[in-house]
């Protein structure tokens, strides 16, 4: 895969020597003539408590931050960049070292400075000048240090195309959400509500600072939505509407060239839209340049629909005569129905599976409240209850989704998880509450008695171990990647710290074929297929180097 991206970063590099359009996107700025950009004054309350005249900005007891801006574009924007100044610089060097991981070569680095600016050249012309304008505000406040890979506005710009890049180029490896909807029938007062995961998955580091941000704009609806520093589009939200907006990446060709990045439309959408008919007018507005399902709940339609978006094409996915809607990361309507990149989806990755795990649990469940929303959310088990070891793809719960959350439109209620994961306690607020008469106690905005509390998980053996695992799992890659000799003890250990994971027999089975040790690697790449394996592919990899090792023993 790695060579794959390599390719696609020179391919890039080389029709950016014959393209004539970067020159104008890297100068480009926002027409900020209208806006007062007089920088705003920040007062430090505490350590966790940040003012800027009725903007805020607080940690609350569960480690969730807080923010609180109004005003115009530019406002929202260097009023969000001035609170949360700190955590910005620290997430952008979150974000890039993990860049550095990945590409560790300077010279493919610089390959990749030169891609990007050919491929997003076009990024400007489809955002919407006020995003542009706050992108700008929020990007006064980052750091100088990676100036080198492009200017603070423009690599603000970049930042937000993030989640579609590494969604083409890894044709998403990064993301695996799960999201439901029910109502009606489903429901205990037959109001609507929603719940997801969100597995945009960089490091454990990365999804420390999650922002719930609470946004009063001058033009438009009042919304918050979930964030992380630096980060003004919407992977999940709800304005005061009641209309929410989650992001589930499907299937896509890569790209030639960046257009309006998913997390900016489903910010227009909360933003602009009081229904499903408004939030695909908008939709209709924008070309994309992934393939992505878009859930749109509702509360003054009481339902919700998919608006499944790819660069070429546009479908409604809505389901009629029924009381629920399921989406993980393949498309559903017709006119993807004979797609082949999602014919693909279905049949090779673990989305058709967690689809089926959805299915499962909401049939167990005749009604369903914002518990036990958060109970399915938190499943870790694969279909008719089978242990998957932890940390699988096929599970509900990964272990390593940034956030989860669950809405009650009807009533402006939302739920996001606390770290870790979706484990933590699932803190509760109220728009219509956050949004009523400001007091200038600057206290948390939480409904403490409403909140759902942490998940049991936590407090269990298995859970240490896991946490155990992803450390020694990290070793094992390393062991491998530098051929390096590993003790009988470690892999003893490593095993038992998550016994019922496929990949702890895979990757003990790769150390042993990598030594010609093929008795030893046989008999772990067999204990590796009598479990649940993630997906297609990665099984049909084993039964390779089984046939290969059969040989080799003849």
């Amino acid at each position: 895969m790695k060579n794959r991206v390599l390719l696609f970063l020179f391919t890039g590099f080389l029709m950016l020597l014959v393209s004539c359009g970067t020159s104008k996107s890297m100068h480009h700025k926002p027409d900020l003539s209208q806006y007062n950009s007089e920088k705003p004054t920040v007062i430090k309350k505490s350590d966790s408590v940040f003012v800027s005249g009725k903007n805020s900005f607080l940690k609350n007891k569960q480690g969730l931050w807080e923010l609180y801006v109004e005003g115009d574009p530019l406002e929202i924007g260097l009023n969000t960049g001035a609170l949360t100044d700190s955590l910005l610089k620290k997430q952008q060097k979150i974000f890039f070292s993990k860049i550095n991981d990945f590409i560790p070569s300077s010279f493919q680095q610089k390959l990749l400075r030169q891609f990007l600016k050919w491929y997003n050249r076009k990024l400007y012309l489809n955002v919407p000048e006020e995003y542009q304008t706050e992108i700008y505000g929020v990007s006064e406040y980052t750091s100088d240090e990676f100036n080198n890979i492009a200017p603070k506005y423009q690599r603000g710009l970049y930042l937000h195309g993030a989640h579609d890049i590494g969604h083409a180029l890894q044709d998403l490896a990064l993301v695996g959400c799960s999201s439901f909807a029910v109502w009606n029938e489903k429901t205990e007062d037959g109001s609507l509500i929603l719940g997801r995961n969100f597995d945009f998955y960089v490091n454990d580091a990365f999804a420390e600072n999650k922002i719930i941000a609470f946004i009063n704009p001058k033009e438009g609806h009042k919304f918050m939505m979930v964030t992380w520093p630096g980060m003004i589009g919407a992977v999940s939200g709800m304005n005061e509407e009641g209309v929410t907006v989650t992001i589930n990446a499907s299937k896509s060709k890569i790209p030639l060239i960046a257009k309006t990045p998913i997390s900016i439309l489903t910010r227009e959408i909360l933003q602009h839209a009081k229904n499903i008919d408004e939030a695909i007018a908008i939709a209709k507005k924008r070309k994309v340049f992934v393939s992505e399902s878009i859930m749109v709940g509702s509360a003054n339609d009481n339902k919700a629909i998919l608006i499944e978006v790819s660069p070429n094409k546009m479908d409604v996915y809505d389901v009629p005569n029924t009381d629920q809607l399921i989406c993980s990361n393949h498309f559903q309507g017709e006119a993807f129905a004979a797609d082949k990149r999602n014919q693909e989806q279905i049949v090779n990755s673990h989305s058709e599976y967690r689809f089926e795990r959805m299915q499962e649990l909401l049939s167990e469940n005749k009604t369903v409240n914002p518990e036990i929303a958060s109970e399915i959310l938190r499943n870790k088990n694969g279909l008719k209850n089978i242990e998957l070891g932890y940390g699988s793809e096929k599970a509900l719960n990964q272990l390593m989704a940034h956030h989860g959350i669950i809405f009650k439109p009807k009533e402006k209620l939302v739920w996001i998880s606390a770290n870790p994961y979706q484990l933590g306690e699932f803190v509760c607020y109220d728009l219509d509450s956050v949004f009523g008469k400001r007091k200038n106690d600057f206290k948390s905005f939480q409904i403490e008695n409403l909140n759902i509390a942490k998940d049991p998980f936590l407090k269990t053996t298995a859970f240490q171990n896991y946490k155990k695992f992803k450390i020694e799992d990290r070793k094992m890659d390393s062991f491998l990647d530098k051929k390096e000799t590993i003790s009988p003890e470690f892999i003893q250990n490593y095993q038992s710290l998550n016994p019922d994971y496929w990949v702890v027999y895979y990757k003990a089975g790769l150390y042993f074929y990598q030594k010609k040790e093929f008795k030893q690697a046989q008999l772990n790449f067999e204990k590796a297929l009598t479990k649940e394996i993630t997906t297609l592919p990665e099984k049909q990899q084993i039964e390779k180097y089984l046939k290969k090792i059969k040989r080799k023993l003849k």
